[in-house]
């Protein structure tokens, strides 16, 4: 099992903490574990993104230039990841940030309604666990009971009151992530 995963958006949108509790929920399952952030000198607000490495041997290089899934949270995201998704592979959008379609057709693209459903759940700062509920839909590389405790190791103490919430967020987003298009497959 090997995942190359990149997760890329605005600062702010908890673009790295996403990579960074997907991290941990690798390492406690004994996989081998990449975490390699990239963000510009103004977090909020600026573009960030991470690439995560989740494998059962060892990771030769954090560097990745395809990726098997791009989770993309705004327009500048999609337009530079989309073409760096290996034919086959995945991209999640949110419907929320996303203006232009995607114009790969040998990529599975998933929509998910997550800054949608985090008005609804009147806390928007739960939009990234829905996003990675939809990840873990699509693609179940670790468990979601490791994902809590990796949650747990990476918020201060004073946040783990909000540790139900948020599992409840993983849990919707693996509801209502929506496949809109299924790869073709192109003969060479």
């Amino acid at each position: 099992m090997l995942q190359e995963i990149v997760i890329s958006g605005f600062g702010g949108q908890g673009v790295l903490s996403m990579g960074k509790i997907l991290a941990y929920s690798g390492i406690m399952e004994n996989k081998e574990v990449s975490w390699f952030p990239a963000y510009g000198p103004e977090q909020r607000g600026g573009t960030a993104n991470v690439t995560v490495i989740i494998s059962d041997k060892p990771i030769s290089s954090p560097v990745v230039n395809k990726y098997d899934i791009a989770i993309v949270l705004n327009q500048p995201s999609l337009e530079k990841f989309e073409n760096r998704v290996k034919p086959g592979g995945a991209l999640i959008y949110d419907g929320y940030g996303i203006h232009k379609k995607v114009e790969r057709p040998d990529i599975n693209v998933f929509r998910i309604n997550a800054m949608d459903e985090s008005m609804k759940m009147n806390n928007t700062k739960v939009f990234n666990m829905i996003v990675l509920g939809g990840l873990l839909k699509i693609s179940p590389m670790v468990e979601v009971e490791n994902v809590m405790e990796g949650l747990k190791k990476s918020l201060p103490e004073r946040h783990h009151k909000l540790l139900p919430m948020n599992e409840k967020a993983i849990l919707r987003g693996m509801e209502i992530i929506q496949l809109e298009q299924k790869a073709e497959l192109i003969a060479v």
